[in-house]
């Protein structure tokens, strides 16, 4: 049985990040695994999983969820034996030092990713990216594609490696990588959500629970949908 814990969708499912449960979900069940997705509510206490995850929000929700799962200290616990956690945007700035509220405050975040989140002069970041997958342990999974929409530039510690390289579009920032990526802490900007739109790094969160290579589907559909999404290259 896959247990997975979707955290906070009530804070953290502004831009549909939701669909990535759903995803794993019928990868899952395609191949004949068992799933048990559970919805974590703000307030209700972390449950024991094996993927836990956060998705988008505003800045408000965002500074809430950051506070109550620091205050619950399941996603902590999960980490600290193991779990998978995969983090999307508003979820991935929680889990660094911290990020910057509305008002311009640092607000503290969870810890789990050695990253802090800055406001710069740049224009906020909104659009389609695309971006070679860097990360050790993660290569094997095709070119990522999605939607971006964030004011912070993440700025990434010593601690973690890139998830990917940024081809098109903004990503973390400065630095052109995007996302992070320490153990089994993945972290990054893209929506889409992004599960549908890279059913590789799906099947690598699955085959990071389950510990061994999942067999294959048949995602000649999902192809010529990035097929149109890759043909934005330079």
């Amino acid at each position: 049985m896959i247990r997975i814990a979707v955290l906070y969708p009530d804070l953290l499912g502004t831009y549909g990040d939701g669909g990535n449960a759903q995803v794993l979900e019928c990868r899952a069940r395609w191949r004949g695994l068992e799933v048990a997705v559970a919805q974590v509510l703000a307030g209700d206490e972390v449950p024991d999983a094996d993927l836990y995850l956060l998705g988008g929000g505003e800045d408000g929700p965002q500074a809430r969820a950051a506070d109550l799962l620091q205050r619950d200290r399941g996603l902590h616990r999960a980490v600290d034996r193991g779990a998978t956690v995969f983090a999307v945007c508003a979820g991935y700035q929680i889990l660094g030092h911290h990020f910057i509220s509305s008002d311009g405050s640092a607000t503290p975040g969870l810890g789990l990713l050695d990253v802090e989140t800055v406001r710069t002069d740049e224009r906020r970041a909104v659009g389609e990216v695309l971006a070679e997958v860097v990360a050790r342990g993660w290569t094997a999974v095709p070119t990522l594609t999605g939607f971006e929409n964030h004011g912070g530039r993440t700025r990434l510690g010593a601690g973690v490696e890139p998830l990917a390289h940024v081809e098109y579009g903004v990503g973390n920032g400065e630095d052109a990588t995007e996302g992070a990526v320490a153990g089994n802490v993945v972290a990054t900007y893209l929506h889409g959500p992004v599960l549908a739109r890279n059913p590789g790094l799906a099947d690598a969160l699955l085959e990071r629970v389950v510990g061994s290579p999942l067999a294959p589907l048949n995602d000649e559909r999902i192809a010529l949908l990035r097929d149109d999404r890759l043909a934005l290259r330079p």
